[in-house]
């Protein structure tokens, strides 16, 4: 094992010092500084790969912006998205061993798993998870805003997740459907997710930086940490994001050189040394077509750069004549993209730590350019000249902004009538509650202020350290509440999916303890119209009300003498007292509201 990991660096070292004098690479690192200065990304780090060798790997800029810690080839990145093509390769090595086939239907494997209606159940097989052609568009709000840890959590919010289209009619990028892979691959191995991952792809290439959690970064050595720009485009820290449950879609940490190693495995067809990785059948099955995912027609800026399509865990393209197979990957704070040129035998690798950065495509193309002998592109200048048409027009466009909020509006309801649980079984849940005379959302650890903008309708702002985010507002998430027929506010509904209607959440009111000897004032006989209402306490302490010719119907406390039917949604009930004895009961319910006399 010593002599097998004292060659791995000898080769590292070797390429490294080879890097200096390819000629290929002249004047490379001009164009890289120049682009880390345009973009204000905090730092980036590149590696070039050529058959099984590192012909180039370094970092720049810092990979600790604060305390000016340099980047590296072997600082920890998070590579996102970059994760799915390790997802998909776990099926392609069950596939070879006979476990699975990628024709099957996943409901196979999952016992409990259902789709949100009988064609997707009936037709959606493996492979559609792996080429995103299920007919389920993103639906990142329901793991990003409702985080878990269980996998199993999320694989049963899906039964509940509208599709757009049908089964295999269009390409729509999904994290579900890798999530799901990755089930798979646990209830066939009987080993986690992040097990698979290490033991069949990690130790064998000698990944030995990588690692699949999030506290891999927190607790790490030589991690870098993640950054964005704020409005005034100055480098700001981002928290790192945890994407729990969801890690079959994009949660390994790497380093450029670990990187390398993973892309010198698909440009040998699965072979890394003497060891067969992953099949080589598989191989060539992942980086071949299997959906159309855009037109991708050339432009005339850009001719060589054409068609957009899907293998399983790769975007396929032509780069200036040259088949292209990439994956990018983004999560708080970080920017991947892990890119093979295979009929050429390159491989090129750039990780960031700018959130939504356009860094490792310009720093990729720049180091293509060179490698593949093509005319070259000025990446740097362009990029430089269209942020500051970008700069330009903002500024331009400020102090212009109307927002369409209708002025003079209110509330339709008090703010103690909008707290409450909401639920969607699709997503998860919240609480919204009440705080000195403003209306909060609670989601475990997170706050969020509901600032008014019109009638029913909020806007989220973030609260970090007690302190209401105000630069938010221009950009918030609004959401707008419902009331049923009886007036209670009912639903909170939010444009989260923009390709189906909008998710609701219902509204659960919340509830007050309400002791046995208080509850006994309510019980009785009440005279509704000549009929005889009952209301009695049984199970202890619950207060029922049965009308002749229905079923019982259990009450649930809301507030002093207020209750509400507990499976008739907008029927309630307020009992009345005078001289502070309950003499009638009010049934308030969406086709009118009925007076009961108590009787003696």
């Amino acid at each position: 094992m010593k002599t097998r990991i004292l060659s791995i660096a000898l080769i590292v070292f070797i390429s490294l010092s080879f890097a200096q004098t390819d000629k290929r690479l002249k004047n490379i690192e001009k164009q890289f500084s120049l682009l880390l200065e345009t973009t204000k990304a905090a730092g980036f780090a590149v590696a070039i790969v050529e058959g099984d060798k590192i012909i180039y790997a370094k970092g720049f800029g810092y990979a600790d912006y604060e305390n000016k810690i340099p980047a590296d080839a072997n600082t920890l990145f998070a590579i996102g998205s970059s994760t799915k093509a390790f997802t998909s390769a776990l099926l392609g090595i069950l596939q070879e061993q006979d476990l699975l086939s990628l024709d099957d239907s996943p409901l196979d494997y999952v016992p409990g798993l259902k789709f949100y209606n009988d064609e997707m159940n009936n037709n959606i097989i493996i492979k559609d998870l792996m080429r995103h052609s299920t007919g389920l568009p993103r639906h990142d709000g329901a793991w990003y805003f409702f985080p878990t840890h269980n996998k199993d959590t999320l694989v049963a919010r899906m039964q509940y997740q509208e599709p757009f289209t049908g089964v295999r009619q269009k390409w729509f990028y999904n994290n579900f459907g890798f999530l799901l892979q990755g089930v798979i691959t646990e209830k066939i191995t009987g080993k986690t997710w992040e097990d698979n991952i290490e033991d069949l792809f990690f130790k064998p290439l000698g990944m030995n930086r990588s690692n699949t959690m999030i506290d891999g970064m927190k607790n790490g050595t030589n991690v870098a940490k993640g950054y964005q720009l704020d409005d005034d485009r100055n480098i700001e820290k981002m928290d790192y994001y945890d994407i729990a449950a969801m890690s079959p879609a994009g949660s390994i940490n790497s380093s450029v050189n670990d990187m390398s190693k993973w892309l010198m495995l698909w440009i040998n067809k699965g072979k890394y040394g003497d060891e067969q990785i992953i099949p080589e059948a598989y191989v060539k099955q992942a980086m071949s077509s299997q959906m159309v995912a855009a037109a991708g027609f050339p432009t005339e800026e850009l001719p060589g750069i054409q068609y957009a399509n899907y293998g399983y865990g790769w975007f396929l393209h032509s780069y200036k004549g040259h088949y292209m197979v990439e994956h990018g990957g983004n999560i708080n704070g970080f920017t991947a993209s892990v890119a093979l040129y295979p009929t050429d035998s390159l491989g090129i690798v750039v990780l960031a730590n700018q959130n939504g950065s356009a860094v490792p495509r310009l720093i990729r193309n720049i180091a293509a350019d060179h490698m593949l002998n093509v005319e070259k592109t000025e990446w740097a200048e362009n990029h430089k000249a269209d942020l500051e048409k970008i700069l330009n027009a903002q500024e331009d466009a400020e102090g212009t902004d109307e927002t369409s909020n209708v002025k003079g509006t209110k509330p339709s309801h008090i703010l103690l009538d909008y707290t409450g649980t909401y639920e969607n079984k699709g997503y998860g849940k919240f609480d919204i509650v009440v705080e000195k005379d403003s209306l909060y959302a609670e989601l475990e650890d997170n706050r969020q202020y509901l600032h008014h903008f019109h009638y029913d309708t909020f806007e989220l702002i973030d609260v970090n350290d007690g302190k209401i985010d105000a630069s938010q507002i221009r950009s918030a998430l609004k959401v707008t509440f419902t009331a049923n027929t009886a007036g209670d506010i009912d639903y909170l509904k939010a444009d989260i999916e923009p390709l189906t209607k909008a998710i609701a959440f219902k509204r659960t009111p919340n509830t007050i303890v309400v002791d046995t000897q208080t509850l006994e004032q309510y019980v009785g006989l009440y005279d509704l119209m000549g009929t005889e209402v009952k209301t009695y306490i049984k199970d202890e302490n619950v207060l029922y009300v049965f009308v002749p010719g229905q079923p019982e119907y259990e009450l649930v406390p809301t507030a002093e003498h207020k209750f509400n039917f507990k499976v008739l949604e907008g029927f309630k009930i307020e009992f009345l007292e005078t001289d502070g004895k309950i003499d009638q009961v009010k049934f308030i319910q969406p086709n009118g509201t009925f007076v009961a006399k108590k009787k003696e």
